[in-house]
């Protein structure tokens, strides 16, 4: 009998779209650590949307009106998901995949559809970030056209010369949308004329606000939020190797505090995997309601990873 058990277990593991899991390490007090609160932790592992493969997810943005969470992926893949947030995460499903496309409905170019960061601007419009060929636009998200480019963004001079980027692949990799600034983003690395250590956040007026990167050696930018008082969110990684912990930081930076032409920054969170933490490669978030977030995982399209979405609450 245990055995059917852990048989009919194991196959509802495997065929399951959504699971909870914890990331945690143990002795958490009320799941609060630092300066958040988790309220929930889920695993997604569906094969495919609507025939496309689910897999790579680089950024997320939540429409609170409509109910809707977007996901979109670093292989030019757009997922909608209809999702509501309470104390815990009340309804996670997804309703429509696209790939996305030029204005005239051709697929983008391998090398042109690196897709890394997302948001919805103040009219509800679906604007996602590319590296690579760095560039900005907006995309239909919810008509026959879903998928399809609308239009692109002007870029501040020094962010269209991809010479600038310290790689073609760490350009513009996370996007925000600020009431009072408009469109704002992040390279993943400091560009090469600026100091490794100064992290920058770009409007596109040319308007920028520096900040120093963690510690941690290769500390990067994955994703930036807008938070409830106009400063911001800022989701770090750092990655070094199989055998070196892998740090993901959680911290909020004060746009209009700034020293010697670096903002403030307050750490809310420091999650190590040498210090318990079971986390994986976090590179999208997304603010969901007052003071709460998720944050979502890039399982790289690889067996031994995971695509992990966090709900969470800062203090």
């Amino acid at each position: 009998m245990r055995i059917v058990f852990l048989f009919l277990f194991c196959l509802g593991w495997l065929h399951a779209d959504i699971s909870s899991i914890n990331i945690a390490p143990p002795g958490l007090k009320d799941n609060r650590f630092m300066g958040i609160k988790i309220l929930d932790q889920k695993q997604l592992s569906f094969e495919a949307i609507d025939g496309i493969k689910f897999s790579e997810i680089s950024d997320i943005a939540y429409h609170q009106k409509s109910k809707k969470l977007y996901m979109v992926s670093d292989e030019g893949k757009l997922f909608t998901f209809e999702a509501k947030f309470a104390d815990k995460i009340e309804d996670l499903h997804p309703v429509s995949a696209a790939k996305l496309r030029k204005k005239n409905g051709k697929k983008f170019k391998k090398w042109r559809r690196d897709s890394e960061g997302m948001t919805l601007d103040g009219h509800g419009r679906l604007l996602i970030s590319f590296e690579e060929k760095a560039k900005i636009a907006y995309f239909y998200k919810n008509s026959k056209k879903y998928g399809c480019l609308i239009r692109k963004y002007s870029l501040p001079k020094k962010l269209r010369d991809r010479k600038n980027y310290r790689s073609k692949n760490k350009s513009l990799e996370a996007l925000a949308w600020h009431p009072k600034y408009g469109i704002l983003t992040a390279a993943e690395w400091p560009l090469k004329k600026d100091d490794k250590k100064w992290q920058t956040i770009y409007a596109l007026n040319g308007k920028e606000w520096h900040f120093k990167a963690e510690a941690e050696s290769r500390s990067a930018v994955s994703a930036i939020e807008v938070m409830d008082d106009g400063n911001m969110l800022v989701l770090e990684r750092s990655y070094t190797g199989l055998m070196n912990p892998f740090v993901v930081t959680l911290k909020k930076v004060y746009l209009q505090r700034s020293q010697k032409g670096l903002c403030r920054s307050k750490i809310l969170a420091k999650m190590n995997t040498h210090k318990g933490w079971n986390i994986d490669n976090f590179e999208g978030l997304a603010k969901v309601g007052k003071h709460r977030y998720v944050m979502i995982s890039d399982d790289n399209d690889n067996f031994f990873q995971q695509t992990l979405l966090i709900y969470f609450e800062v203090l």
